[in-house]
């Protein structure tokens, strides 16, 4: 799938802030890499130069439930340009769906179709704080979970309503389509963006128990054929993002290295020193700073995004997540699934750049999220209420049932010992956060959470699914033993 576009507009500006305030990493901190992340490190070292893409085909009436009478909304079995990452929008972003999303796709390249899959339909929690100036943006839109499914060239949904109070637990349907696979006239590819097939449009009276507006996105992320390490001029926007951590790498670095403890304390030092005392000075516990892929090292198309940065207070707790997009990814295709996630956050749900500010994938490879440096305070859009003063980490897939990887499990512990030593939290310890409105705490209410927290413990979520979430006890005691506590 496909990558960034890089132009030729001159960076010299930003090159001049690119000297790196520490030491670069010697041989003697380099770490060799694990057999299950060779593949994800060959990844991130190349980038082609070609942008994804996304398709946005509005639902439209299928058939009725056969129990409560209820029109299903969704698609019939249609050819479509290749995909490999889906999603269902509306236009109200503070509407929920009261319902069920279920997709199957075909294959490209061997035509075969999956079963259906339930797509994660409770995501309005990850976003902006309610009256925010991003969360009130123009465009801005109620949004599924995105679902990874691999590169597809067909799809068929459907939408299924919530049964009422007096129509029991289950719904019964009438299919829209006759045999697996069958392709029931399907439009051929490469029709225009947003071209519909001819469906009602919903939201009238006959479907209101769904929200209006109802639209299937249809992400390419980006090619991930690799041709070689990326070289050229940079695009000012591209610079921009690599600047923001100027202190830490150089100008385009594709992954900012890890360092060891003695090294990390140094450039802590160089970092946040005037701000310290003598005993923070003498003593801080901050823990060895990880390796991390950088926003060029994923492919970020930073066309995209908004290009100013945001910034918080400071970083007094981390909120943990999941993407909910499904666990059958390869390591080698984190970057992808991730220009996937941020194309679905800005162009299909209308954010100004990825909600998370960190990512984690199975392998416990770190990425970088939203821009504006990994060690500064970046204002996220992942824990609805609870973004000021926050950092937000997603691991990549659903962990509802499926327990996660030690891996990712220890790479969120060194990335909390290390981001929340920066603004001398332990990880192990609580904090007060005010909240800017939610379903769990109204505005303005102190609440007292874990300096490391999950998602639900900031709002009525499953987020980050309960597996995930029982390992959070784990990360935060080895993240606290990373700091030196």
């Amino acid at each position: 799938m496909r990558g960034i576009l890089a132009s030729s507009i001159g960076v010299t500006c930003a090159a001049a802030l690119a000297l790196p305030l520490a030491p670069p990493a010697t041989a003697a901190d380099a770490r060799p890499a694990p057999t299950a992340e060779a593949a994800t490190r060959a990844a991130v070292t190349a980038r082609p130069d070609i942008p994804g893409s996304t398709q946005s085909l509005p639902l439209g009436h299928l058939t009725r439930d056969r129990v409560s009478g209820a029109a299903v909304l969704g698609l019939a079995p249609r050819t479509v340009r290749p995909f490999s990452l889906l999603g269902v929008v509306w236009d109200d972003p503070t509407a929920e769906l009261h319902g069920r999303v279920q997709v199957r796709t075909r294959e490209a390249g061997t035509g075969a179709w999956s079963g259906w899959r339930d797509v994660e339909t409770h995501y309005t929690d990850h976003g902006a704080d309610p009256g925010s100036a991003e969360g009130t943006a123009d465009g801005v839109r109620g949004a599924t979970a995105p679902l990874w499914v691999g590169e597809s060239d067909g799809v068929e949904i459907r939408v299924l309503p919530e049964p009422g109070e007096d129509e029991g637990e289950g719904t019964e349907v009438d299919e829209p389509g006759e045999e697996e696979g069958e392709d029931m006239g399907a439009d051929e590819p490469g029709e225009e963006e947003g071209e519909g097939m001819g469906a009602d449009e919903p939201g009238g009276d006959d479907h209101s128990v769904l929200p209006s507006g109802l639209r299937l996105e249809l992400v390419d992320p980006g090619d991930e054929a690799l041709e070689g390490p990326r070289t050229g001029v940079m695009s000012a926007e591209v610079a921009a993002a690599s600047a923001a951590n100027s202190a830490l790498a150089p100008l385009g670095t594709l992954e900012i290295p890890a360092l060891t403890g003695e090294r990390t304390r140094q450039e802590y030092l160089t970092l946040r020193g005037a701000d310290l005392t003598e005993q923070q000075r003498a003593k801080p516990y901050i823990g060895p700073r990880p390796a991390i892929v950088t926003r060029r090292g994923w492919g970020a198309d930073e066309s995209l995004r908004e290009k100013r940065f945001v910034y918080t207070g400071k970083v007094k707790a981390a909120f943990v997540h999941h993407t909910a997009s499904g666990n059958g990814y390869k390591c080698s295709q984190a970057p992808s699934l991730i220009r996937g996630f941020h194309r679905y956050h800005v162009r299909s749900l209308g954010w100004r750049d990825i909600g998370y500010n960190f990512l984690v994938d199975k392998c416990g490879r770190i990425y970088e999220g939203r821009a504006g440096g990994v060690a500064k305070p970046v204002k996220g859009a992942h824990t609805l209420g609870f973004n000021t003063n926050t950092t937000g980490i997603a691991v990549i897939g659903s962990y509802g049932s499926k327990k996660p990887s030690s891996s990712a499990v220890k790479a969120v512990a060194r990335l909390t010992a290390w981001k929340l030593g920066l603004h001398g939290m332990n990880p192990r310890a609580k904090t007060y956060l005010k909240s800017a409105g939610g379903n769990l705490y109204r505005k303005g209410k102190k609440v007292r959470l874990n300096v490391i927290s999950g998602h639900r413990d900031g709002f009525n979520t499953s987020c980050p699914g309960g597996k995930l979430y029982k390992k959070l006890g784990t990360a935060r005691s080895t993240a606290a033993r990373y700091q030196g506590r």
